[in-house]
This record gives C-alpha cells, structure tokens and sequence, in this order.
C-alpha cells in the first residue's frame, strides 16, 4: 500500500485520466533475481496511484531500518541488496497477482528417471558412539560387512566317508612295512582336501610311523654294513670280501696277499679261511706251489701240532722242489709254508695241505715257478743234479753240534749222501754241455768229493770236538763250491742270484 503524498508541493493538477477497466487477476510466477530474499511464489496487488489532494503537503519518506546481516555473512564485505523493481509506469498494466496458470496443452512432467549408468552413493554408517551398547549374535554384524561365504556359495558338507589309503597307511605303519606306509601316506594326504574325506589324523600317524620305519632301517644297513666291513678286514673270519678265495680253492700258480690278522691272533695259531688273488706280476707275499692229502698218513683223531708240521712237510717238499726246480729264483725271504685242516674241518672229513711260497714281512713280483719246458737238457740237469744237495742243506739242524751231536751225526751222514750223488749226477754221459761249463764243473765234483769225505768223518765221530771239527771243514768246501756254481750258472744262462731280491717273471 502507497502512502498519502503530502499538500505542500502539490504540482499543478493535470486532467484527471478517465480510470481504466481492473483487469481480472490471474496468478503469475514470480521471478525475482539471484539474491533475493523474500520467498519466491510472491503476490502483490497494486491499485492505480491515488492523486495527492491540491494543496497538500509531501509526506517525507521513510528512512528504511538497517537490515540485519545474513547467515554467514563476511565481515566487512557488503551483502549484495535486492534487485532493484523496474520502474512502472502509471499505465503499466499490474503484475499477475496468483501463481502462474499450467498450460494445458503441455506434456506432463513424469518423475524424475535415474541414471541407470550412475555409482551408487554408498552409505554414511553413523558416527561411533562409545556409550552405544554393543550389539551382540547376528546382529552384530555391521551392514555391509562379508561373512566368510559370500552369497551365492553354499557351506561345505561336513565329511562322512573315510580315506581309504588313509587306513592302509595306518595299518602298514603299524606293522612296520614303511615303504607302505608311506605310499598310502602321501596319496591319502593328497585325495582327502579333494573329495572332502575324514582320515586326515590316519595318514599322518602312518607317514610319521613311515619315516621313522625308514629311519631305523637305515641304521641297521649301517650297521651290517659296518660289521661286514669288519668282518672282511681279517684273513681269520669265514666270510671275505669280493675277490677273496677261500684256502681250500687255491690251485698251484696263485698268487695272493694274506690279509692280516684280528687282534690277538697269530701267524702260527690263527685259522685263516680266505686270501687275496692277484696277478703275479703284482705285488704278493704268497704263491701256491701245489697240495697233497694226508690221508693215511697219520692218526685218524686230529693230530698235534708237530705230527701235522712233519706230515705237511713230508707232502710239500717234494711238492715245492717239483714246482720251483731252480730254488736261486726263491727270493730272500720267501720261505716254505702251508695251509692245513682245521680241528673242525678235519671232523668233516678234510684232509687237504695247500703247499706254499710265502713272505709275511714283505712282497715280490714275479713267479718262483720253474718251466721244464723252456729248459735245455743241459740246463735241467744241472738243477735235478743240485736239488737233493741243497734240500739237504736246508735241514740243518738248529742248535750247534757239540748240543745236538746225534742230530748233527744224522745230517752228516745225509750230506756225504747228497753230495756223491750230485758228483754222479754231473758226470753223466751224453750231455752237451757249453765249453766254458765243463772245467768249471770237473772242479765243482772234486770239491764236492773231498766235502763228502768230511761228512762222512763228522757221521763217524766219536767225540764232539772231532764232530765240530769235520762239519766245519765240510761246510767251509760248500761255501766254496757255491761261488764256483754261480759261474757254472752264468755259462748255462740259468739264475745266478742277482734276481733272488726280486724275481723276475
């Protein structure tokens, strides 16, 4: 509503306009600027202007109260007014009084359709309250959280059947078949997860069962093997290692190495069961001359040590001179040995000796072993004519003569003997000896001759001291007789002793 203008300056009135028709309001939308503040669907009425009375005076204006600031408002920053109304004039026709008539030939708004292609906006969960009591069971679960299946997946059954491979293994374990055992472990461990089995705690007891079945059957291979490895260390247990002969197999030709003794034992008591075969142009410290059997030679019950040394030694040295004719190709300590029946072989029935070379202090390359075959007659013999000589010179007896007189009596007789028969040996028609041999050989039988006399005076003394004297001196006629054998030996091209220290084959 306009207020009444005031008399005093009254302008000069001008004709009164004729009052026009009121136009029949109508609602209209109200459209006011950015910023405004009055609620907008704002209805005003407006009348003409009412002519202030001639003579009046102009009522002064008001002076607008100050507007209060807006909500966060900024200090000091003016706030932008209202839009200014425009100017109307006095035949402006009045604004639409009422909301604004729809058209009823427009199309129909709908709802307002969703963007089908638009994210969703996820939900504020509210804010954490400590004294909120906490909700507990399934309601506890806060919306939006995952459980451990997730929608669409179905729990798993619970197992019913049980593993087959799972009992095998159990009962395999148990009974100490580990390789079983373990087998049916792993397979079972395997299958159980995939079909959804019971039997899981089963194949474990049989692997762990397995392993330790494994475990105690590997120290017991150790264990045999540790006690074979001892067993075939030592000559003097039944059973030897790969290689090894047992003595009653050896045949005439064999070299060997007798492998040592267990502690405690020795050479002459020890019973050694097998020995080493080896090439004989290897290193060895035996070789098998040959073997007889003293069946019939001796008590039936097992025979003493001594009967057994003097029936053995009847055996082998026909047996030994017949297998090395030429005994200078004996190196130095090669001696004579034997192999016989033990006190429990004998009650079985064995009755074999095992005629042998053998040096237990060191070993020779080469055979002692003569062949006849590659011998000239010259040759041959030379070497029969020698052998019951030196067989008989290697019976000596141990003590001296004026302590054994008897014995030495016996040994002289035999020496005569042997040395008569190596003067008729060597003086044999018929044999193509080399030239330089035959003068050598005519002194070798005088030499031999006037050592047989000697013997013969030391077998037929009646006193010691002539018994010491007469073997001395036949002694003496040996010593030389053997430097003059090494040049006999050298014209026949057999042995001359150079070769004893190591022998060639």
């Amino acid at each position: 509503m306009s207020k009444p203008e005031s008399d005093a300056a009254a302008p000069v009135s001008a004709p009164e306009p004729e009052p026009a028709p009121e136009p029949v309001s109508q609602p209209v939308e109200s459209v006011e600027p950015a910023g405004a503040t009055e609620p907008a669907g704002r209805v005003e009425l407006t009348k003409p202007p009412v002519e202030p009375a001639p003579g009046a005076a102009p009522e002064p204006a008001a002076v607008p109260a100050p507007a209060e600031p807006a909500t966060g408002a900024v200090p000091g920053v003016a706030a932008p007014g209202p839009a200014p109304e425009a100017a109307q004039g006095p035949w402006a026709p009045p604004a639409p009084a009422g909301p604004p008539v729809a058209d009823p030939w427009a199309t129909p708004a709908g709802p307002p359709v969703a963007d089908p292609w638009a994210t969703p906006a996820a939900a504020m969960p509210p804010p954490f309250d400590p004294d909120r009591p906490r909700a507990t069971g399934w309601a506890a679960v806060v919306p939006g959280a995952q459980s451990g299946f997730q929608p669409g997946f179905a729990y798993p059954q619970a197992p019913t059947a049980t593993n087959g491979f799972a009992v095998a293994a159990l009962v395999t374990g148990l009974l100490c078949m580990w390789p079983l055992a373990l087998a049916f472990a792993i397979v079972a461990m395997v299958q159980i997860p995939k079909r959804n089995e019971k039997g899981r705690g089963m194949a474990v007891t049989g692997l762990v069962t397995g392993v330790l079945g494994a475990i105690v059957s590997l120290f017991g291979v150790i264990g045999l093997l540790a006690v074979g490895v001892e067993a075939e260390e030592y000559g003097d247990t039944p059973r030897g290692p790969k290689g090894s002969v047992q003595i009653e197999e050896l045949r005439a030709g064999d070299c060997f190495n007798e492998p040592p003794l267990s502690s405690g034992q020795s050479g002459e008591s020890a019973s050694i069961y097998w020995v080493l075969v080896v090439s004989c142009s290897a290193p060895h410290n035996g070789e098998v001359a040959g073997s007889g059997n003293l069946a019939g030679r001796g008590p039936a019950a097992y025979p003493s040590t001594s009967e057994i040394d003097e029936m053995a030694e009847r055996i082998c040295g026909p047996v030994r001179d017949d297998y090395a004719l030429d005994s200078w190709l004996v190196p130095d300590g090669m001696e004579e040995g034997y192999y016989y029946p033990s006190r429990v072989s004998w009650a079985s029935g064995d009755r074999e000796v095992t005629c042998t070379f053998q040096d237990n202090t060191r070993t020779h390359t080469g055979s002692v072993h003569t062949d006849r075959t590659k011998l000239t007659r010259a040759q041959r013999t030379y070497l029969d004519a020698v052998l019951a000589y030196n067989n008989a010179l290697a019976v000596q007896p141990e003590g001296e003569a004026d302590e054994e007189p008897t014995e030495y009596r016996t040994w002289a007789k035999t020496m005569a003997t042997a040395s008569r028969k190596e003067v008729t040996d060597l003086s044999a028609t018929g044999i193509d000896w080399p030239e330089g041999a035959r003068a050598k050989l005519i002194e070798l039988g005088a030499i031999k001759l006037d050592a047989a006399n000697a013997w013969d005076a030391a077998a037929k003394s009646a006193d010691v001291e002539t018994l010491d004297r007469e073997v001395g001196k036949a002694l003496a006629l040996s010593v030389k007789s053997s430097k003059l054998a090494v040049d006999i030996r050298r014209e026949l091209g057999l042995s001359t002793g150079e070769q004893a220290s190591e022998i060639r084959v």
